[in-house]
């Protein structure tokens, strides 16, 4: 008896407010979709799981129309949106704050749905899933993990792939201006991480060119390796960085890839920028407030639950922002983030 290989079947299992809350602003779910699937895998599940505050939805039509807009966005991409409502309680200091953990119901979920699937992706940084991450692997599934910031050791050390959103190709914006270069062109901004350094004062960077099944081929020399490397002098470093400190796979950097004078082909990084981990204030909205909405850098006033929609100050989305038919791919924003 003859036949072909089925696809692989996978499912990808998105806690939405962890995301955005450590890193993931603007996060195009299109593209994560796309890396998900990468080998021309099948897409069995895709679940996106939400938290609404249906008590602000009836007083305030910008809040609710956000966040319809948001969900009705992530359908189109083909996801299946689980809502979890907010929780309001009532502290002991008589301060309001609110709840909606999802983390049972994506546990519960995944658990359940594996047995039509060959390969789960989990994008969290959530520690508490690590006992999960085990049983689907128990299952025989293969589980990847993708998150941003604030991403638990154990999670990243139980994971068969761990895999930083910053790296991946169009996740995320970079400082390439609207029209300019696309990821991997001279000119354009991409982000990777160094792996050696000479000590010299120069060293080399890694970074991913383009998502392919063969993401464990991490020399650029292997023949279809979807890496590329890239020389930088230690000129180009950022000031919160020191030579010594490198090579480092826990830093990750965005960087211009720029024609490196007197080598012909080669190719140098210049304006170099530390973009994980966050060293600076301000740069994460605080996981120990109730906030609704990425990008609030103050603690919510008590019984309070600012909405961080696109301000007056907001910039205008990049070609990197907007998905099909200019549909914005930042809308992941305007979902809640609660206390969990």
């Amino acid at each position: 008896m003859t036949g072909t290989r089925p696809n692989t079947r996978v499912g990808v299992y998105v806690d939405v407010a962890n995301l955005t809350r450590n890193g993931g602003y603007g996060m195009r779910y299109e593209v994560l979709r796309e890396f998900a699937c990468r080998g021309n895998a099948e897409p069995v599940r895709l679940n996106a799981y939400v938290s609404f505050d249906a008590d602000r939805a009836e007083v305030d039509g910008i809040y609710r129309e956000a966040q319809y807009g948001f969900y009705s966005l992530l359908r189109d991409f083909g996801y299946k949106v689980i809502q979890k409502n907010v929780k309001w309680y009532t502290d002991e200091a008589g301060n309001r704050f609110g709840k909606a953990n999802a983390d049972l119901d994506l546990a519960v979920d995944a658990l359940l749905q594996s047995e039509n699937i060959d390969r789960v992706l989990l994008a969290t940084g959530d520690g508490d899933f690590v006992q999960v991450v085990r049983a689907l692997q128990n299952k025989g599934c293969r589980v990847e993990v993708m998150a941003f910031e604030n991403v638990s050791n154990d999670l990243r050390r139980e994971a068969d792939l761990y895999m930083s959103g910053y790296l991946i190709p169009h996740l995320l914006p970079t400082a390439t201006g609207r029209g300019g270069p696309v990821w991997g062109e001279i000119g354009s901004r991409v982000r990777g991480m160094c792996y050696n350094h000479t000590g010299k004062g120069y060293g080399f960077l890694r970074y991913l060119k383009q998502v392919s099944p063969e993401l464990w081929k991490i020399d650029p020399r292997q023949p279809e390796s979807p890496y590329d490397s890239v020389f930088f002098h230690n000129s180009q470093l950022p000031s919160e960085v020191r030579p010594e400190d490198l090579p480092s796979r826990s830093m990750i950097f965005e960087f211009e890839l720029s024609k490196a004078e007197g080598r012909e082909n080669g190719v140098q990084a210049v304006g170099m920028q530390l973009l994980s981990p966050r060293r600076r204030s301000g740069l994460s909205a605080p996981s120990s407030s109730v906030v609704v909405g990425a990008g609030n850098s103050a603690p919510a006033p008590a019984g309070s639950v600012p909405v961080n929609a696109a301000s007056p100050a907001s910039p205008a989305p990049t070609p990197e922002q907007t998905g099909p038919l200019g549909a914005p791919g930042a809308p992941s924003a305007l979902s809640p983030e609660v206390k969990a």
